[in-house]
């Protein structure tokens, strides 16, 4: 069996050294094969603050990396580093690819870049993007479980959240569901959720998922929502079923346990 990994908006700046040391043990027992960082790797997109955070991804030891930028990872109040070089510090501690791509015989993880240095938080992604990651959908193999991977959510539980849905969204959902994509990976709102949705591929339904991640390692938690990650689990065998799992960090016991 597979493992992916899914951490998201650990805002280094921010981070609780006794969650990274339980994130630390649970990537350990877990043992990814894969691990994805879905934005706000940092707080306030400092050089120091992605170096912490190049150090602690450094530890989770994983055959596959992939990390995209989210909004607080382009500076803020550095006007002129965020019109002229948004991405300096990200690219210099997670590589110069802000869009990457995984592909192996059991995922496909396609990363898209949804941030905009001219937008405060708000997210967007283009026709040119969604076309992209399409095209790289219909290429992928069988066998492989097809993840697209975006910071915005692409799908919200509660109204007053859609004012944080990324842009774009109605498009992306459709152009990839009858692409097949399987799985939609988000954060932002440290809110964590899986919905089910379905598209027409091929002239049949296609289900997928939209995975959120709450904030892993931050103490801008939300609300009582604990921090939390995702394992989801390429099945051994065809026709077994796809796990996705979420985990929360527990204060008592000093470590991440499965909670759905």
């Amino acid at each position: 069996m597979s493992v992916l990994l899914q951490i998201s908006d650990p805002h280094f700046g921010t981070e609780q050294p006794p969650v990274m040391a339980a994130l630390l043990r649970l990537a350990q027992a877990q043992q990814p094969d894969i691990v994805v960082w879905s934005g706000d790797i940092t707080q306030r997109a400092r050089r120091s603050q992605f170096a912490a955070a190049r150090r602690f991804a450094d530890e989770i030891k994983a055959p596959h990396r992939l990390a995209i930028p989210g909004n607080h990872d382009i500076p803020l109040f550095n006007v002129a580093a965020r019109l002229l070089a948004p991405y300096a510090n990200f690219r210099r501690s997670f590589g110069p690819e802000l869009e990457p791509v995984i592909s192996n015989p059991q995922w496909l993880v396609i990363g898209v870049n949804t941030t905009r240095p001219w937008h405060h938080k708000d997210g967007e992604v283009s026709a040119a993007q969604i076309d992209r990651v399409a095209a790289r959908l219909n290429e992928a193999q069988p066998g492989q479980i097809k993840v697209v991977v975006v910071h915005q959510p692409v799908c919200v539980t509660l109204d007053k959240d859609r004012k944080n849905l990324l842009r774009g969204h109605e498009a992306a959902l459709a152009q990839w569901g009858q692409a097949g994509v399987d799985l939609i990976l988000g954060g932002h709102i440290h809110l964590p959720y899986v919905v089910p949705l379905k598209a027409l591929r091929g002239g049949a339904e296609h289900p997928f998922w939209v995975v959120q991640a709450g904030t892993a390692l931050s103490s801008r938690v939300r609300g009582n929502t604990a921090n939390s990650v995702n394992l989801i689990r390429h099945p051994a065998l065809p026709g077994q079923p796809l796990s996705i799992e979420r985990w929360d960090f527990k204060a008592e016991q000093s470590a991440f346990a499965p909670v759905s």
